[in-house]
């Protein structure tokens, strides 16, 4: 008899890997496939990108502390993320929609009316989907088109020795709403007459429900012609995602930690919850911002942007991917952020 394989062994992206392994492409308008944030096929002298992504009631999202509307525009937002970690523009969304009978005709307005306040502020047409009956909860799939010239597809290859590493915005602070959140609601479920204060948390409250896509990054890249050599967004937190940047660049890095960006909101957040900042920037993940990496002759350039750090290099792949502490330590890096499929039980 063959031997079982739990999902928890293989974790998240052992299981993509298993089911998509690399294949050649049978059609040559097939430009990339698995293993990037978006799929691409060239038609003329576009590239069409595709990203799809779905959203599972109390894998993705809690009805107990997520408003509709707001769960919609964070649904699209991820979305369109995606595309402009390929350095492309959004342009297109389709929506799949599973719902109970729990949900109300006005509930799914509030649901809709968040996908048309995204689609609305990042310049996206929503053409359609499909909706279903669930026997429990909610199911959303996501599907967004985009496009990006031919020759400035960012890639998670792509980095080379000496490239500088850099992210946009700050980190961790997702993770620390997220953490309020949570609290809040056993809070709540001890004691139903109680109301939540967030007045101490809303910058950390709104990264976490209402995530922004860095598009100002990719417009800031065109206006001042700068490519970068490699790209991918901050979902599943920076650690995880500099790993994917270097197994598919064959390339070793060193990250600052002293260099990592963290809102003071965040740094107080979790320090509530004695969790050191740096690791919850590291790992805390769903920030949706920009990791990419560029030449260092553009290190003129992007010193003068507030908007992004430079957090580190890229190294020769036999270095291995380092920490390096402000005591000049060096610790190997390890992805520790969400997983779908791993036991994350104690």
């Amino acid at each position: 008899m063959a031997e079982i394989t739990e999902l928890s062994k293989l974790g998240e992206f052992g299981l993509i890997e298993r089911l998509n392994p690399k294949q050649n492409p049978v059609n040559p308008s097939t430009i990339l496939g698995n293993g990037d944030d978006c799929a691409a096929m060239s038609y003329g002298n576009k590239s069409v990108l595709v990203s799809t992504d779905c959203l599972v009631e109390g894998i993705h999202f809690d009805m107990a502390y997520t408003p509709l509307k707001h769960l919609g525009y964070k649904a699209a937002v991820v979305n369109f993320s995606d595309i402009f970690a390929c350095n492309g523009k959004p342009t297109q969304l389709l929506v799949t929609l599973a719902v109970s009978s729990k949900y109300s005709v006005q509930a799914l307005d509030e649901l809709y009316s968040g996908l048309h306040l995204a689609c609305e502020k990042y310049g996206v047409d929503l053409v359609g989907g499909d909706t279903a009956s669930s026997n429990a909860g909610m199911f959303l799939s996501l599907t967004v088109l985009g496009e990006c010239n031919k020759d400035t597809i960012v890639q998670r290859k792509g980095a080379k020795e000496h490239d500088l590493l850099c992210v946009s915005g700050d980190l961790g602070a997702a993770y620390a709403g997220l953490l309020v959140l949570q609290r809040e609601k056993v809070t709540f479920l001890a004691n139903p007459q109680s109301q939540p204060d967030l007045s101490d948390y809303q910058y950390v409250v709104e990264r976490q429900l209402k995530p922004e896509a860095r598009m100002d990054i990719i417009q800031w890249f065109s206006d001042n012609s700068v490519l970068p050599t490699s790209m991918i967004d901050i979902s599943d937190g920076l650690a995880s995602e500099v790993l994917h940047i270097c197994k598919h660049s064959n390339v070793g890095c060193e990250i600052y930690l002293d260099k990592l960006p963290v809102d003071y909101e965040t740094i107080k957040t979790l320090e509530e919850f004695d969790i050191v900042p740096d690791t919850g920037a590291l790992n805390g993940g769903e920030d949706y911002e920009l990791l990419f990496t560029i030449n260092q002759n553009d290190y003129e350039k992007v010193r003068n942007n507030k908007n992004i750090t430079v957090i580190g290099h890229i190294t020769d792949i036999s270095l291995g991917k380092k920490l390096v502490t402000p005591q000049n330590t060096t610790i190997d890096i390890k992805a520790q952020g969400w997983n779908h499929y791993k036991d994350h039980h104690p």
